[in-house]
């Protein structure tokens, strides 16, 4: 009997080309059938490997979930901990901002991002903060990060500086100042992503006994 001529279909190939579906075409885009027609197979093959679109949005959540880095929530200096990690995950969904408007308000029940939640109270934990207070500063973690990799701030502003100088006098100068900082179009994202990482870690701090 000769070989297929297509790779076989398995649950992990269903849920990268779901992923890829999702990076170029948003969450709208996938549907059973436009993945199916990526794939090369009908969409009741899916069904196979795949019980419902829900079942294939926790198996995407699981792959994006496996880019996060965890293991800054081990260093013992819970700052520079806190600080990589942060910036590791913010870096996975920048990736992969399509995927923050499907993935955002659904239950968490990906292994590895329970996992993830676990590491991270863990680590505030050892900080010294009380349980209540480490778990509003995960959440403000989830907001500063996600928010982050979803909204860019300056691209909603897509004239020169000059053109909004006669109304519009402080954004107008604020941008020029930002443009010289340099970094090109994501150095002011990037700058406030790193001010408002500095602004929760400094409230971290306030909070330890």
């Amino acid at each position: 009997m000769g070989r297929p001529s297509r790779a076989l279909l398995t649950r992990e190939r269903i849920a990268l080309a779901a992923l890829q579906v999702v990076d170029e075409e948003g969450p709208d885009g996938l549907t059973m059938r436009a993945l199916a027609e990526r794939l090369g197979v009908k969409a009741a093959s899916l069904y196979n490997h795949v019980e419902s679109k829900d079942a294939l949005v926790d198996d995407v959540s699981e792959l994006v979930n496996e880019e996060v880095d965890h293991a800054p929530l081990a260093d013992p200096d819970w700052r520079a901990g806190l600080t990589a990690y942060a910036r590791g995950y913010r870096a996975v969904f920048l990736r992969h901002p399509n995927t923050i408007a499907l993935l955002a308000r659904r239950r968490v029940e990906a292994a590895r991002a329970l996992r993830g939640y676990d590491a991270l109270l863990g680590l505030l934990g050892r900080a010294g903060l009380p349980a209540a207070d480490a778990a509003e500063v995960a959440a403000a973690l989830d907001y500063l990060v996600l928010g982050s990799a979803l909204e860019t701030f300056t691209a909603g502003f897509t004239r020169e500086p000059a053109a909004y100088r006669p109304e519009y006098p402080s954004l107008a100068d604020a941008l020029d100042a930002s443009s010289a900082r340099g970094g090109g179009p994501s150095g002011l994202d990037d700058r406030g992503f790193e001010l408002g990482l500095r602004l929760l870690l400094d409230g971290v701090a306030a909070r330890r006994p």
